[in-house]
């Protein structure tokens, strides 16, 4: 009975230690989005587009192929958006 003891012991005390590790990380996570909140509250104050400050760090996150190939489907979204219709052509004939 006093190996089970021990042992609920020592898994009690690992598990408390993982649980107030992740604590840590969650409260310091909490503090760098704060810094994060500031540093866009910092940029828009003078007069830059966090919009776009965030396009572009999403943009950097991606490897060159990535990139071009998301710079290459917003090109053709974009024009299929501008081309006329079938609907319209026909109604224009």
């Amino acid at each position: 009975m006093s190996d089970t003891i021990d042992t609920v012991g020592i898994a009690g005390d690992r598990i408390r230690s993982i649980i107030e590790r992740v604590e840590k990380v969650e409260e310091e996570i909490k503090d760098l989005m704060e810094a994060k909140k500031e540093i866009f509250l910092e940029a828009k104050g003078e007069g830059l587009d966090v919009k776009i400050l965030k396009e572009i760090l999403k943009l950097r996150k991606l490897d060159q192929d990535e990139r071009d190939e998301h710079e290459t489907l917003l090109d053709v979204y974009m024009r299929a958006m501008d081309a006329p219709s079938p609907a319209t052509i026909a109604k224009a004939a």
